[in-house]
């Protein structure tokens, strides 16, 4: 049996079938966060100096909506969802509006995994998946934490596994 990943939402039950078991369910990794951090950071940056050079202190409200924009990428991070079960894979995201993007397993002809520079100091992946017949919505996931070991359990659950050992 699979390693379940993330068994912290209920959110995930919802997306699934009756007969159907989660067998992968992952969160993208942090790293996703660094440009709204980044944001964040420069607008405090932008807003102490602007402030500082004309006295302008209404200034501030400006930094605020950069908050506001980071806490939102926070909570849409923390509700969207990589899932895999026997039958499926599905990316889960959207706070307002909730998206399920979907493949059947039996569609997917081949995954590769593509790492960067950057991915690979800190940890991230990209899945790209081909599939038998049309464009699928599911072709790029990027952002996949410990990538190697999801690679190989992903890997497990669309091809199947072969137990070469003597037991």
């Amino acid at each position: 049996m699979m390693v379940q990943h993330d068994s912290s939402s209920r959110t995930v039950d919802k997306y699934l079938m009756s007969h159907e078991g989660r067998v992968i369910a992952v969160r993208r990794h942090p790293a996703v966060l660094l440009l709204p951090v980044g944001i964040v950071v420069a607008g405090l940056v932008a807003c102490g100096a602007v402030s500082a050079v004309s006295g302008i202190i209404w200034i501030w409200w400006v930094w605020l909506v950069t908050i506001a924009y980071l806490v939102w990428k926070v909570i849409a991070w923390s509700i969207e969802f990589f899932l895999v079960t026997e039958h499926r894979v599905m990316v889960v995201m959207g706070v307002l509006n909730r998206t399920v993007a979907m493949m059947p397993v039996a569609k997917v002809t081949d995954i590769a995994l593509n790492r960067s520079v950057g991915g690979r100091i800190m940890g991230y992946g990209e899945f790209v998946m081909e599939s038998a017949g049309q464009k699928q919505a599911l072709r790029n996931v990027g952002f996949m934490p410990y990538p190697e070991q999801l690679y190989l359990e992903v890997s497990s659950v669309i091809f199947g596994t072969i137990d070469e050992s003597p037991d």
